[in-house]
């Protein structure tokens, strides 16, 4: 069999790429790129003249289908998308499992990728964070999304177009509040790239003074531990304690295993649930 490629590719500049990702472009027996029309300017510039074939979202399963079979005869298939990594924000996830099913070799080619690089560049905490991509187009399945990441407290990293980046800043400021740390990156390796530091409010405002360009990554500011332990702490504390035990039962915990729960939930020691429910039966 053969092996496929994922190879990441630059996001702007056209020097950020590995000598080993070129090497391989040059040395397999087909690129699948996400669209061949801008993989050529690429290959042009290091003059390289592998054949291409498209992938992407719209034939991802008739030409998935069709690349598997080209590997199991034994070609090696490098996969390139637009700009970035493979299986970031495209359909590349899809091949890969394709692949793993039919027994065929996977490798992955590191290099750019945008939401690491606007990570790094935000200032913001990198320990942990959690990556959204593009949020859904589906009212229902975006609302999902966002109401998701009110409770989250790792750095939030999105990907945004820049006609929907207004839609995008104002349905995250009404969520998540105005107020919250955020990060706007846009066009990064290129000519024009520009970070800007402020909150969701502001970023707003300055979309409104001048027309966005270029793709952005939004990095965002996740929610403070402590501020989140005193909400969740305050919402419990609404409930009796009977109420708090209900819920847990009624979730299939025993007893006991809902008096650590409730115990936890409030800040107090499973001696003192226990005695305070003894007291109230009493």
């Amino acid at each position: 069999m053969g092996t496929l490629y994922l190879c990441a590719t630059p996001i702007g500049n056209l020097e950020d790429i590995t000598l080993r990702v070129l090497r391989v472009l040059e040395e397999v027996d087909l690129i699948a790129a996400e669209d061949t029309r801008n993989s050529i300017r690429l290959l042009d510039h290091y003059d390289i003249h592998t054949p291409m074939t498209s992938y992407h979202e719209h034939n991802k399963i008739k030409k998935g289908k069709a690349l598997v079979e080209k590997l199991r005869q034994g070609m090696d298939i490098a996969l390139i998308t637009d700009a970035g990594t493979p299986g970031i924000s495209d359909p590349g996830e899809e091949l890969v499992n394709m692949c793993y099913e039919q027994g065929i070799p996977v490798t992955a080619l590191p290099g750019a990728a945008a939401c690491v690089l606007g990570l790094t560049l935000s200032g913001l905490p990198t320990r942990d964070f959690v990556f959204e991509g593009f949020l859904p187009m589906d009212t229902k399945k975006r609302k999902n999304v966002l109401e998701g990441l009110i409770r989250e407290t790792r750095t939030i990293v999105l990907y945004e177009a820049p006609h929907r980046l207004r839609r995008t800043l104002g349905e995250l400021a009404q969520t998540l509040g105005g107020g919250r740390r955020a990060v706007l990156c846009r066009e990064l390796t290129k000519r024009y790239e520009s970070v800007v530091r402020s909150d969701l409010d502001g970023l707003l405002a300055r979309t409104a003074e001048q027309e966005p360009r270029g793709e952005c990554v939004l990095v965002i500011q996740g929610k403070d531990r402590q501020e989140l332990k005193m909400e969740e702490r305050a919402q419990w504390e609404a409930l009796t304690l009977e109420e708090h035990m209900e819920q847990y039962e009624g979730q299939g915990y025993t007893r006991k295993e809902a008096m650590k729960q409730v115990a936890r939930d409030r800040g107090l020691g499973k001696r003192d649930v226990y005695r305070l429910l003894l007291e109230k039966e009493e």
